[in-house]
C-alpha cells in the first residue's frame, strides 16, 4: 500500500470520527479508530522521514543540559539569546532571520546551558513546511523547549503546540506508567494497580489490539485513551517546556496580567519579558535552571577543602553513582565510599554508597581504591 492509500484511509478514519456521536455505546468503537488512526499516522511519518533529503541540523550537545527557543518568525528570539548567552545571533526586522541553529552558552548558578535558536516554528510544520522537519527534529533531543510568543498573538502559542504534538512530542508530561510485556499466546490480559476512570478493561484490550496479538498490560496510573496510544507510538518524546510573552513594554500591565492568568489555567509555567531591555531576564534564567531540574553538588577532595566555585552540576534524582559516571569514568569501578554533608545528609557527615540521592546544594568527598 503506497502513502497515498494510507493517508486516504486516514482522512476516512478521520471523518469517521468526526460523524460519529461519541456515547457509552460508541466509545469502544470511537477508541479502535483512534489507534488505527494513530497506526496510520506513524506510518506516514515514517516513510516521508525516510525520504527527506538535506543536510538537517547538525546540533552538538554540549554543556549541562540543552534549550530549545522556538517561535514564529521575527519574534525576538535572536535578541533574547543575546541577552542570556555568549551567542553571536543575527538580529533583523523581517522574517526568516535565523536560517540555521544558533548555539549559545547560559551560564547561570555554575552550571553551563546550551541555548539554541531555531528557525521560526510555523503552522505546517509538523508537513514540513518552514523546515519544519528539521526544527521538529532538533527539539526532539533538548532538554527544555522555551515558546516565546508576543501579547498580541498568544493563538501563536496554540499553533506552535498543536505542530509539536502532531509530531510526537508531548509537553509538559511524563510517560505513560503502563507496562507492556509481549507474550506468545494467551491473547491480551489487562490488569490495573489504580481505579480506571477514563478506560475500561475492555476498552484497553480493544485498543491495544491495533499493536499487539498477545500481550499482557499492567496500567498503573488513570490514563486516557490517548495516552494509552502513546504507549504504543514510537515515536513520543516528553519535554517540560515553558512559555516566554516578549515585548511586554508594549501592553498594560493588566493585559499582560490577563494573559498570563489564562495561558496558566492551561498548567503552563509562563513569565513576561521584555529580550530588547532586558526586563525580566534575572527571572527566565531562574525558572530555566528549576524546569531543567540542575542542581549543584560541591566537591571535596580527601584532605583538602570544598570546591565552591565550580560546582559538579548533576539532575535531581541523580545518585553518588551518576556522580562518579560524571567526574571520571573509573571512579565507578574503584568506588570505596563517600561522605556526604548538606541536604541530603541525615547527619553532619554521613557515610553512604553508590545509590545514595543527592541534593542541591550537597557537599560530596568520593574515596576511591588506589
Amino acid at each position: 500500500m503506497d502513502t497515498t492509500d494510507i493517508e486516504k484511509q486516514i482522512k476516512d478514519i478521520e471523518d469517521e470520527i468526526f460523524n460519529t456521536q461519541k456515547n457509552k455505546a460508541t466509545e469502544h468503537h470511537i477508541g479502535k479508530l483512534k489507534a488505527k488512526l494513530a497506526r496510520l499516522r506513524q506510518e506516514v511519518e515514517k516513510r516521508k522521514s525516510a525520504g527527506i533529503k538535506g543536510i538537517g541540523f547538525a546540533i552538538k550537545k554540549t554543556g549541562d543540559a540543552t534549550v530549545g527557543l522556538v517561535g514564529f518568525p521575527s519574534i525576538g528570539k535572536s535578541t533574547l539569546l543575546n541577552q542570556l548567552t555568549d551567542a553571536d545571533s543575527r538580529v533583523g526586522a523581517y522574517e526568516f532571520t535565523t536560517l540555521n541553529t544558533i548555539p549559545g552558552m547560559l551560564k547561570y548558578n555554575g552550571a553551563r546551558i546550551q541555548i539554541f535558536d531555531l528557525p521560526g516554528l510555523i503552522s505546517g510544520a509538523s508537513e514540513g513546511k518552514g523546515r519544519g522537519h528539521e526544527v521538529i527534529s532538533a527539539l526532539r533531543n533538548v532538554d527544555l523547549i522555551l515558546f516565546m510568543i508576543e501579547a498580541q498573538h498568544k493563538f501563536h502559542l496554540d499553533l506552535m503546540t498543536e505542530e509539536l504534538f502532531k509530531a510526537g512530542l508531548r509537553l509538559n508530561q511524563k510517560k505513560p506508567d503502563v507496562v507492556v510485556k509481549k507474550t506468545g499466546q494467551g491473547g491480551i490480559n489487562v490488569t490495573s494497580t489504580v481505579k480506571l476512570t477514563h478506560l475500561s478493561h475492555d476498552l484497553v484490550k480493544i485498543i491495544s489490539s491495533e499493536y499487539v496479538t498477545n500481550a499482557d498490560i499492567i496500567v498503573r496510573e488513570n490514563i486516557t485513551e490517548d495516552q494509552l496510544i502513546d504507549v504504543f507510538i514510537e515515536n513520543r518524546v516528553y519535554i517540560p517546556a515553558i512559555v516566554i510573552i516578549n515585548k511586554i513594554d508594549m501592553i498594560s500591565e493588566k493585559k499582560l496580567q490577563n494573559l498570563i492568568n489564562k495561558i496558566k489555567q492551561a498548567d503552563w509555567k509562563v513569565i513576561g519579558i521584555s529580550a530588547e531591555y532586558g526586563t525580566g531576564l534575572n527571572r527566565l534564567k531562574e525558572i530555566i535552571f528549576e524546569e531543567l531540574k540542575l542542581i549543584r553538588v560541591y566537591m571535596k577532595p580527601v584532605g583538602k577543602k570544598p570546591d565552591f566555585d565550580e560546582p559538579l552540576i548533576l539532575k535531581h534524582g541523580d545518585t553518588i553513582e551518576d556522580a562518579c559516571r560524571r567526574l571520571h569514568r573509573d571512579f565507578k569501578d574503584k568506588f570505596r565510599y563517600a561522605n556526604v554533608s548538606g541536604p541530603s545528609a541525615k547527619h553532619d557527615v554521613q557515610k553512604v554508597g553508590l545509590d545514595h540521592l543527592l541534593h542541591d546544594g550537597d557537599l560530596l568527598t568520593i574515596v576511591i581504591s588506589k
